[in-house]
């Protein structure tokens, strides 16, 4: 996976704000990359994401905080749109958010 390093810190920084806002000051993440070697991960132990939530997540506006803007993982996802990518959200191994960005050509 190739990225503009400007960007990929602009998404990393709303993945680590995302699991600080919603995690608490003392969530630990972790990033590393995917099994098959198409992708990497940043995963949180914080309380998750609601399956609920998860289909409306990457909506501009939608913000489960009470003073979020809702921008955060659109921009996210359409950071990694513009790398070729594509962005998922599953549940981590401690149980908070996991989020895995995969590259579109290699994974197909």
């Amino acid at each position: 996976m190739t990225a503009d390093a400007g960007q990929l810190r602009q998404l990393l920084a709303n993945l680590f704000e995302n699991a600080v806002e919603h995690g608490g000051d003392d969530v630990t993440v972790t990033v590393g990359a995917l099994p098959d070697g198409d992708g990497f991960y940043v995963a949180d132990d914080g309380s998750g994401i609601p399956e609920a939530h998860r289909d409306r997540l990457f909506e501009a506006g939608h913000s489960t905080a009470e003073d979020g803007a809702g921008l955060g993982l659109r921009i996210v996802e359409r950071i990694a749109a513009a790398h070729g990518w594509t962005v998922s959200v599953t549940t981590s191994d401690a149980g908070g958010a996991r989020f895995e960005v995969t590259d579109v050509e290699t994974a197909e």
